[in-house]
């Protein structure tokens, strides 16, 4: 970053951060939804109040009553039988999905989460008609790179928890003053404690949109964007818009399934397409779902914490570099704290229309003109060549391939993560 970049940068921080501080609205607490129908526990989980387009703090304190009422489901499971093979090819294994159920009746501390979530620093602000919660965490070095981190589906803000601190305060982690970021983490709209979109259109063009208005309303006036899975889309639409404050665009998952292929695709580019098949027929039954279906599937998601579970733990033991084995990479805890983040605020089926809004749309190639970066960690769905990106970003400036990771980077491997971000920052400062 050039010295008037960094001043510029500076300004605007401060800017942002005197605006929040001039016109500081109470922080607030959840509260539990009245419910119209008697006996019966409210759809939209917590009840928060209404947002503004002043930068509110927010902190959590989710009503008991949502946490009583989880145990008494989980204690009050019918299971079914078990799979008939030794393996995953029919889906989740009884056994497993039992010993984590029962972790979380008896063990799982959700106030630890909400505790660590607060200590970060959670702030909303409306944003084109839906309130927008993000975590928001400033680097005590001055002349750090902002930057906003997108997460997918079924992931959170959970997701980059533990890359927080070491992008912040690289000093402290292995690095070094100008690696450091301030960091921005947003939830998508109908993801976590973000506002449920009340009308269509809420695809990753519009998410792009809304994020460009955040980092402005915080003051920055030069960022890089990250992301991956539904991040990445909107990460790529950012940079498909440019705006003037935007540097970079970083993606752990780029959207290059329709790149352009030559007369004679190489052994690289046939290995990529062959894992883009396999995932289409073998992999794919969950996005047609959300994509065609999205309210109906999301009855039984929404009213069982089981099913839920069944459904996300499916995702991080296949999509993960774990071997099928998640608990070998995460802790129960932070298995139940991703499968938390829906369930608490009841977002099954405001999440799942982000695929029948854009899946046909969103996950299609982008040409980018402004310097990009790429990590293509080796356990990803498909792990596409560098040519692809060379035929669609005219200004590719970084790309890797770490040696351990899957489609959850950040979460697997906040270390390497970390890493390749200061890689990137460094090529295009």
């Amino acid at each position: 970053m050039s010295k008037e970049g960094h001043a510029t940068s500076r300004r605007g921080v401060l800017k942002g951060l005197a605006a929040a501080t001039v016109a500081a609205p109470p922080v607030w607490a959840v509260s539990q939804a009245s419910s119209a129908l008697a006996g019966t526990v409210t759809a939209g989980g917590p009840e928060l109040p209404p947002a503004t387009e002043a930068v509110t703090p927010l902190r959590l304190h989710v009503p008991q009553s949502i946490l009583t009422d989880l145990r008494g489901r989980l204690g009050n499971v019918r299971w079914p039988g078990q799979e008939l093979v030794t393996d995953w090819s029919q889906g989740v294994p009884l056994r497993r999905l039992q010993k984590l159920t029962e972790y979380w009746r008896t063990r799982y501390d959700w106030r630890r989460l909400e505790n660590r979530l607060n200590a970060v620093g959670q702030y909303r602000t409306l944003i084109d008609g839906v309130a927008v919660h993000f975590l928001h965490a400033r680097s005590p070095h001055r002349d750090a790179t902002p930057i906003i981190l997108s997460h997918g589906w079924p992931g959170s803000v959970v997701d980059f928890l533990d890359v927080i601190e070491p992008l912040t305060d690289p000093t402290r982690h292995g690095g070094r003053p100008e690696d450091a970021f301030h960091v921005v983490v947003p939830s998508l709209p109908g993801f976590g404690f973000s506002g449920k979109p009340e009308v269509t259109g809420w695809n990753s063009a519009r998410i792009a949109k809304a994020w460009i208005v955040l980092m402005r309303r915080l003051g920055y006036q030069r960022y890089i964007t990250q992301g991956g899975d539904w991040g990445g889309c909107v990460a790529t639409f950012m940079g498909k818009l440019r705006p003037r404050e935007l540097a970079a665009v970083h993606l752990n998952f780029p959207m290059l399934m329709s790149a352009p292929l030559s007369s004679d695709p190489t052994p690289e580019e046939q290995e990529a397409l062959a894992q883009m098949a396999e995932h289409g027929a073998n992999g794919a039954a969950f996005s047609q779902a959300m994509r065609t279906e999205p309210q109906t599937w999301s009855y039984g998601l929404t009213d069982s914490p089981v099913g839920l579970a069944g459904w996300i733990y499916e995702k991080l033991a296949l999509w993960s570099d774990s071997g099928k084995n998640p608990e070998g990479i995460w802790s129960y805890d932070q298995i139940l704290d991703t499968i938390m983040m829906y369930w608490v605020p009841d977002t099954v089926v405001s999440a799942a229309r982000l695929y029948w809004e854009g899946l046909a749309t969103d996950y299609i190639t982008q040409e980018l003109d402004l310097p990009v970066g790429v990590s293509v960690f080796p356990k990803e769905l498909y792990r596409p060549p560098r040519i692809w990106g060379e035929r669609v970003y005219r200004d590719l400036r970084y790309w890797n391939k770490p040696e351990r990771g899957g489609h959850f980077a950040a979460f697997e491997q906040p270390e390497l993560f970390t890493e390749e971000l200061r890689r990137f920052v460094r090529v295009v400062r």
